[in-house]
């Protein structure tokens, strides 16, 4: 796997994570654990989503991370905490990645951006971190 796209994607997400013992990823599960049923399926994320996209110019990853939060809130899908956690790691503030969630309510609706936002209030918590306490 060690394709010009691969590196690309690998050097990204770099920028985006904090390595451990584990994974060179970090937190960010890029299809490891499908290997089994689904064997290419992380060289197809690495290459695909973060070397193609997330690699492209024109947003700074701040941007380009709030812009996944939304989407995933607008879906509701569980990779939002995952994405949290990278909003934290690239710059992001408790109290941005929150006001994003909240701004989104008029347009995905109050449940997704209620279980979004338990989500956030779940990585935080995990992280050490805290939204500022508005008036």
């Amino acid at each position: 796997m060690s394709t010009d796209r691969y590196q690309k994607g690998m050097d990204k997400l770099k920028e985006l994570t904090v390595a451990d013992a584990n994974s060179p990823t970090g937190h960010m599960e890029v299809g490891e654990s499908f290997k089994d049923i689904a064997p290419d399926l992380t060289k197809l994320v690495v290459e695909f989503a973060f070397g193609d996209i997330y690699a492209r110019p024109g947003l700074d990853n701040k941007q380009k991370v709030l812009t996944t939060i939304s989407a995933l809130v607008a879906q509701g899908t569980p990779q939002i905490g995952m994405h949290v956690i990278t909003g934290l790691n690239v710059g992001l503030t408790a109290d941005e990645i929150a006001g994003c969630i909240m701004h989104l309510i008029p347009y995905v609706g109050f449940p997704r951006a209620l279980n979004a936002l338990k989500v956030a209030q779940e990585v935080f918590a995990e992280q050490g971190v805290s939204v500022t306490p508005q008036d």
